[in-house]
């Protein structure tokens, strides 16, 4: 399903309650209009490199696809690791490890392997591999963040020496499509028995089948991958024979490092920084695609949001158009839903029609502050988890302490440390005592009943527990919809309710942007490229 994880995203800025504050109304006011050309990709690199140098704004807790779920962990694995499907620049999902893929009835898929393919130390792929691999998301113990894709599975089993089969309980074709995402991994069997619990960690490392091997980790410091002579996909060849990926939390510092040259290129930079970077000559600045939306996710139904009146006052008050000026510098739009129109990568007409007919979130704060009255919730409390070093959550989270205030909630703000941010949506335990996370929930795949699919009761990514029994009948029906425009007329219903009910508070939605210096190019300017396309694999020199 989608994934929505997400989190200390990046950049920081100072800021004031009052940089969010105020009275207007405001909605979809078309903000960031004009002030960027998106693209679907950069110039071609049109050599090799012997080393290139790229940012990360956090490191990863850990490189074991179980539990890559989050920004910095799949940004790394995207290029050493690789899945039984594909999801390409074009946001189509393909054959990857896995030759051919069948679907002789609703409940089976067949997955025959690619022949040839190596691992890192040198062994060859086969079924024992893929069925080790997609059986570690089945075992409890393992508490693996992907079960969710696997909630349908009732076995997977090797039906040959380069053929898997896995049974359904009920049609979910879902199931599949995530397979191109973490969930369809293939790691050695051999190594995961070898590395044991050191797997992922700096010490075990990783041992898969992406163009680029993780030669070292060096905690607190960086990651350092060397391009795998034995890659089996000639058309991914790496340019760039070694690439390091540098930890550098602090936005400015970010920043300063791709203005500097220190630094060849960087994904996801601070909205704050984005005139700066685009006038520096130091490189160009890239705006593409983003499949994700910035929400407020409700992640306590036991207090005061458990009544959806204060959710929908919160929703009323909050002033979207600011935290956009203020967080983003105005590159971005208020949303309207959980997820974008651009996450309707399948029956696109059908989605953003719908989308675009959903009204703008209109600020109403005497509204806001009756439907308090009427839930008897004056001054109660509402925690939302924050971090300093995004202005997107930080100022996002300012804004809904503003909201409370304006309409009569008690709003406090906890802050979090940014590696520790990523655990408040794999930890359960993590998020005791927390109402509210901000959270940047996308699709790793074209279909965006991967996101509304992790609203249903029962999900890991459902922080709160909401249960809606409408909504958990229809996320059933569209699963078993083989059609997409079938599937995507009752994801609609979905994305209805989900307004409606707002298990999660829809705040902006925000360009995708990449920056290049002057040494390198090639990188998608695409989330989903990002997070699960050997993106490195396209880098190459500028000129």
């Amino acid at each position: 399903m989608r994934l929505l994880r997400t989190a200390a995203l990046t950049a920081a800025v100072a800021m004031t309650a009052a940089a969010c504050s105020g009275s207007s109304d405001n909605g979809d006011s078309g903000a960031g209009a004009g002030k960027y050309q998106m693209s679907s990709d950069t110039p071609a690199g049109k050599g090799p490199v012997a080393d290139a140098t790229w940012a990360l704004f956090a490191e990863p807790q850990s490189l074991d696809y179980l539990y890559a779920y989050d920004f910095p962990p799949n940004t790394v694995l995207a290029n050493v690791c690789e899945q039984l499907l594909r999801i390409t620049p074009d946001f189509s999902i393909q054959p990857g490890l896995a030759a051919k893929f069948e679907n002789p009835d609703p409940l089976t898929w067949v997955y025959t392997l690619r022949e040839g393919v190596k691992f890192h130390d040198g062994t060859t792929m086969t079924a024992d591999d893929a069925v080790a691999s997609l059986q570690r998301h089945l075992d409890p113990a393992n508490a693996s963040a992907w079960v969710g894709a696997f909630k349908d599975v009732a076995s997977v089993t090797k039906t040959g020496p380069m053929q898997l089969t896995v049974k359904l309980t009920k049609p979910n074709v879902l199931f599949n499509q995530q397979l191109a995402a973490s969930p369809g991994t293939v790691e050695s069997a051999a190594y995961l028995a070898k590395a044991g619990k050191d797997y992922g960690n700096p010490t075990g490392k990783v041992n898969c089948t992406g163009p680029y091997t993780l030669d070292s980790w060096s905690t607190g410091d960086s990651i350092n991958l060397k391009k795998f002579d034995g890659y089996w996909d000639k058309n991914l060849t790496p340019a760039v024979d070694k690439l390091k990926l540098v930890f550098i939390q602090d936005p400015s510092a970010r920043v300063n490092a791709l203005l500097s040259g220190e630094v060849d290129g960087g994904y996801m930079l601070p909205a704050t920084s984005y005139d700066k970077l685009a006038a520096s000559g130091s490189g160009k600045l890239y705006f593409g695609g983003n499949s994700g939306t910035y929400n407020a996710h409700v992640a306590n139904l036991g207090g005061a949001l458990g009544d959806v009146r204060v959710r929908r006052a919160l929703s009323l008050a909050v002033d979207r158009k600011g935290v956009v000026d203020a967080a983003l510098n105005g590159y971005g739009v208020p949303a309207k839903a959980p997820a974008p129109a651009e996450a309707w990568g399948i029956a696109p007409t059908t989605g953003k029609a719908a989308h675009d007919a959903l009204p703008p979130m209109t600020r109403d704060i005497d509204a806001a502050k009756k439907l308090v009255q009427e839930a008897g919730a004056a001054g109660k409390k509402i925690v939302v988890a924050t971090i300093s070093v995004s202005p997107e959550i930080s100022i996002g989270a300012n804004a809904l302490r503003q909201a409370g205030k304006d309409i009569g909630l008690d709003v406090e703000l906890k802050a979090i440390a940014p590696d520790a941010y990523t655990a408040l949506f794999t930890d359960p335990s993590a998020r005791a005592g927390i109402d509210l996370l901000i959270t940047s929930g996308y699709n790793m795949t074209p279909d965006p009943l991967e996101y509304y699919g992790t609203l249903q009761s029962g999900q890991f990514p459902n922080y709160g527990d909401w249960k809606n029994e409408e909504y958990d009948k229809l996320v059933e029906q569209a699963n078993a919809a083989q059609d997409p425009i079938t599937r995507a007329a009752l994801t609609v219903k979905l994305q209805e309710i989900a307004v409606r009910e707002l298990p999660a508070i829809p705040l902006f939605d925000t360009p995708y942007t990449v920056f290049l210096g002057k040494r390198i190019s090639g990188a998608t300017p695409v989330l989903s490229v990002m997070l699960s396309y050997p993106w490195a694999a396209q880098l190459g020199s500028a000129s």
